[in-house]
């Protein structure tokens, strides 16, 4: 166990960096290559915290460089598989949710949201320069942001025609009952396993039990190859406006209600499915199941928005659907398929059938993240089990 004790004063807010633990790592215990650069062997479990900050919202894992990143809400901690603690960075009042590395780049995606001024966001950080505690995004060149529209049109969407937006769950307004963007993550185009990839941003959506227009999760693909035009720096005084006019593609999970919606996204190679970590949704006509997937192969069918207006004022809304997965538990009234397994704070497949689950631990302000090393077992009950790099480090020997 590495234990790192460090102080960062960074305008008003005090980092306790905390323990920083790494535990029964096996270096080249898993020595396969993938391409011409092998892969590193990580670490069965870490804990990073604690710190004065919001609770852990998501992570992301570079496994070439040998680094895992956290997203404290208002905080980016990087911290290496031996358990140095490499980075932070801070500076943002918005609400950093969950993250993905993009190999293709070397950077950090996160999604970002300022509610009140309908700012949406999708941070990207060049975390290659992350190489610091304390750092902040205010003044280093490595935080930049693309404005999403798409997002900030269904979000600010008067649907009782009032004159105004109401900013609270109970709320009439927001289409699907839009509160934002939590996941983020990064794989093929919807149909398909393979080719070009898209960074899939995933609604938030408001717990609001009285509505049925919110029982879908909303996800958007979009090509980030040409997001360099659009980035920006971070400047909250001034919030700029630069992103892609509309996504490359819209899709609609039905899940039943979710508080939030999708918290954690991400796409699993091995299996080749999206899977779906969510708050536990409230209404007493679904299973409100803790985790969902999405076979990447499945090809999207055009069907009917149930209680969701078509903005033209003709009948429904008509979207694309993704169907649910199969395997886990099934609803027999509704027919929705899912886990009763946690995944709302952290969860990172690694490819190679292990995952990575975070924990949250702490009270506000002193906020710690525990990440445990899974494998899939495919179970109905009991998705994933503890992963061990070897026999010999398993609690039973």
């Amino acid at each position: 166990m590495t234990t790192l004790a460090h102080r960062s004063q960074g305008r008003g807010l005090l980092i306790r960096l905390g323990i920083v633990a790494i535990a029964l790592a096996a270096p080249g215990a898993f020595g396969t290559v993938y391409g011409a650069k092998p892969m590193r062997s990580v670490p069965v479990r870490q804990v990073s915290g604690p710190w004065d900050s919001g609770h852990v919202q998501g992570i992301a894992v570079d496994q070439r460089g040998g680094f895992i990143y956290y997203s404290f809400t208002n905080l980016l901690v990087k911290v290496d598989f031996d358990g140095r603690l490499v980075g932070t960075l801070l500076g943002w009042s918005g609400h950093l949710g969950d993250l993905d590395f993009n190999p293709a780049d070397g950077k950090v995606y996160g999604s970002l949201e300022y509610k009140r001024t309908d700012g949406f966001y999708v941070a990207v950080i060049d975390v290659a320069r992350l190489n610091s505690v304390g750092m902040d995004a205010r003044r280093a060149d490595l935080f930049r942001t693309v404005y999403l529209p798409e997002v900030a049109k269904d979000y600010s969407a008067d649907l009782d025609q009032d004159g105004k937006v109401e900013y609270d769950p109970s709320s009439p307004d927001h289409r699907y009952g839009c509160s934002g963007i939590d996941g983020v993550a990064f794989g093929p185009e919807f149909g398909r396993v393979g080719g070009k990839q898209y960074l899939t941003v995933a609604y938030g959506i408001y717990g609001n039990d009285q509505r049925t227009d919110n029982d879908n999760q909303v996800l958007l693909q979009y090509d980030v190859s040409d997001w360099g035009r659009y980035a920006r720096p971070l400047l909250e005084a001034a919030p700029h406006r630069s992103g892609p006019a509309n996504p490359h593609g819209k899709y609609f999970v039905r899940t039943g209600n979710t508080r939030f919606g999708v918290q954690n996204l991400s796409y699993d190679t091995t299996l080749r499915r999206w899977f779906l970590g969510v708050y536990q949704g409230h209404k007493p006509n679904w299973p409100n199941y803790l985790l969902f997937a999405v076979d990447a192969q499945a090809t999207p069918k055009m069907g009917v928005l149930t209680g969701v207006a078509d903005p033209s004022g003709s009948g429904l809304e008509r979207g694309l659907f993704l169907p649910l997965a199969g395997g886990g538990m099934r609803d027999p009234k509704t027919g929705v398929k899912g886990w009763m397994q946690r995944a709302n704070v952290g969860f990172q497949p690694l490819g190679d059938g292990r995952y990575y689950i975070a924990s949250n631990t702490g009270a506000k302000g002193f906020q710690s993240a525990s990440l445990q090393l899974m494998r899939w077992t495919g179970e109905t009950t009991k998705p994933l089990a503890p992963a061990f790099e070897r026999q010999s480090d398993s609690p039973t020997g």
